[in-house]
């Protein structure tokens, strides 16, 4: 049902060549090139224009490419969701955030599926700007994310709110403080997440509504794991500033301290974001009753420990 010209006109996008295209495809390379050039044609835009030897896409070309990838998205929806049908299950791909995997939505995915009878979800975990565009082009069915976007095609549910702590070592000599000043964190190392990653850029746009840089601080080392930050801390590498929802097993182990930071205000929301047209809205408030339930059940165990 699908055009095939449109698995060529992605190949190339991909591979940036039309010999390589036609490689993976297992096609000739002028099959490849008739394919582009019928498309062209078709159209009556330019999609490629070639630069030293490698194909760049044009304008025009990259909205061709946007819906061709939704295209081959709904497609590929539909022959799983048949196949579903058939096997009388429900299949979901959600996205999730580096950070959100690292919290209890994980364990509530992994909870729901085991205790609901022919229900399989595929977890994809990238950036929030990646799982958006896959939520555009139909490539996963709902996402958990940090904060929202003004955008109509976009239902939100919120999860919960999270806040960004400063994570150090219980051996650290700040762990036994309440709180960190700005003037004490600039003399630490800090290890930080990616700059792309949510958690950096709400950390640095909190810095700079106090008329601060990033450059102020001893950034030490960037790294996109969160499980890997978490134990570089432990292991008293460096200090972080991380979400507290990603360090609650931790802080519950008392393997890492959690402290706040004077006058900076990094909360945000975790939201479950989905298209309009969703229609297992059901199985979203299952999920969000067993997450609350199983922090709920954190809370008065972290509460009953502390006596």
């Amino acid at each position: 049902m699908i055009d095939l010209r449109l698995y060529s006109l992605l190949k190339v996008y991909e591979t940036g060549n039309f010999t390589r295209a036609a490689n993976a495809l297992s096609l000739s390379q002028p099959a490849v090139s008739q394919h582009i050039h019928s498309l062209e044609s078709e159209l009556g835009v330019r999609l490629f224009e070639r630069i030293n030897n490698e194909y760049h896409v044009t304008n025009e070309g990259n909205v061709v490419i946007k819906y061709a990838q939704r295209m081959l998205s709904l497609y590929n929806n539909m022959k799983r969701d048949l196949a579903s049908e058939k096997r009388q299950i429900t299949s979901l791909t959600v996205g999730i955030t580096h950070t959100a995997e690292s919290n209890a939505i994980a364990e509530s995915l992994a909870r729901y599926v085991t205790t609901h009878e022919g229900v399989n979800i595929k977890l994809r975990t990238d950036t929030i700007e990646n799982l958006y565009q896959m939520l555009r082009n139909f490539e996963i069915d709902f996402a958990v994310a940090e904060g929202k976007l003004n955008e109509p095609s976009f239902r939100y549910l919120l999860l919960d709110t999270d806040s960004l702590i400063l994570a150090v070592s219980p051996s650290h000599p700040l762990a036994s403080r309440s709180i960190v000043t700005i003037s004490e964190l600039k003399r630490e190392k800090l290890i930080l997440r990616l700059p792309d990653s949510s958690t950096s850029r709400l950390f640095v746009s909190s810095l700079v509504s106090r008329n601060l840089r990033i450059d102020d601080f001893n950034v030490v080392l960037e790294v996109d794991n969160i499980a890997t930050i978490k134990d570089l801390i432990r292991r008293n590498f460096g200090v972080s500033v991380l979400p507290k929802s990603a360090c609650m097993d931790e802080l519950r182990k008392k393997k890492i301290v959690a402290l706040p930071i004077e006058d900076l205000n990094m909360v945000r929301e975790i939201n479950l974001i989905y298209s309009r047209d969703f229609d297992h809205l059901e199985l979203l408030r299952d999920i969000m009753k067993d997450y609350n339930d199983t922090q709920a059940g954190s809370y008065h165990g972290s509460k009953a420990t502390s006596k």
